[in-house]
């Protein structure tokens, strides 16, 4: 049998590359903090249902929030915000596929990050896989775009490597810190915890980047419910895809959840081909045979 936290690895990569498609079309409707406020404040009505939900059918109670844990959800969402933020600096930057490409190296970051501060140990395997898996990601970031690995390692000090990098450390830190709040909240059913932290969470973004769209972009913030349609439907499926992430942090190691996750770029790939139409090239073949590879070594590793 399929383990839980990979299923709701799977599930999360599957919604999250799901709602990237969807988020494309508020592009030219809301700036960046408005388009990140979206996931989030319709992200909790759906968090609240899914949480609900799994309460009536297997049962729970909520727990006491202590300062600790809704610190530490603060401090994870502000995280997932400001990570956001630096990947789109990174897009804007002139050299694009270094950006995107430095930001692909999340899941080697959060097992280090996993391994200091969650005393996370993995096998010499599934430290293979991890460095397989982003050198596939890596492979495909940069695949057509005519950088090679030495211009890759001269670049590290450009703005866009530079915001590529800290999106990633971003996204792996936020990880870890869900997790610390998981463990932190009294209780003993991991996945009811963690939906609860989701909805926090949510509502704590909320908080933060909407205050701060209603202060600096008054208009966007209106837009943010003018476009409600398209909005509501990016915001169910981050909060699908967060529920299933945060599930999954609760019940394995950061680094294994974020390296199985890499699989996203593959559901990208099947989305591109059947639904754009486009064709695969054999650098996305190559990349994503890669990236499979790597999953696979983490998984026996995991055993």
């Amino acid at each position: 049998m399929i383990p839980g936290w990979i299923g709701f690895t799977v599930s999360a990569a599957l919604f999250q590359c799901w709602r990237t498609a969807q988020q494309q079309k508020l592009r030219g409707q809301l700036s960046v903090n408005a388009a990140g406020v979206v996931r989030y404040l319709y992200g909790v009505p759906v968090g609240l249902l899914i949480l609900g939900l799994y309460a009536a059918i297997f049962g729970g109670a909520l727990p006491p929030l202590t300062w600790p844990v809704l610190a530490l959800c603060a401090i994870g969402g502000f995280g997932q915000i400001l990570g956001t933020n630096l990947l789109i600096m990174a897009f804007g930057h002139r050299n694009f596929a270094v950006g995107t490409a430095y930001s692909k190296t999340e899941a080697m970051q959060a097992a280090i990050v996993a391994t200091l501060l969650l005393d996370e140990h993995l096998s010499l395997f599934s430290w293979l896989g991890i460095a397989v898996g982003v050198g596939g990601v890596l492979y495909l970031s940069l695949a057509g775009r005519g950088t090679s690995p030495a211009e890759l390692l001269r670049g590290v000090t450009q703005p866009a490597a530079l915001c590529g990098i800290g999106a990633g450390f971003c996204f792996g830190v936020t990880g870890v810190l869900i997790k610390m709040a998981n463990q932190a909240m009294p209780g003993s059913d991991l996945i009811f915890k963690a939906l609860l932290i989701l909805v926090i969470t949510n509502a704590l973004q909320t908080l933060m980047q909407g205050s701060y769209l209603a202060w600096k972009e008054p208009t966007q913030f209106r837009a943010v419910f003018a476009t409600w349609r398209d909005s509501a439907q990016v915001g169910a499926l981050s909060a699908l895809g967060s529920a299933c992430w945060f599930s999954a942090f609760a019940l394995a190691p950061v680094a294994l959840v974020r390296a199985v996750g890499q699989v996203e770029i593959l559901f990208t790939l099947v989305f591109s081909r059947f639904y754009l139409r486009e064709k695969a090239k054999r650098a996305d073949v190559v990349g994503a045979l890669v990236v499979v590879s790597g999953v696979v070594l983490v998984l026996w590793g995991s055993r």
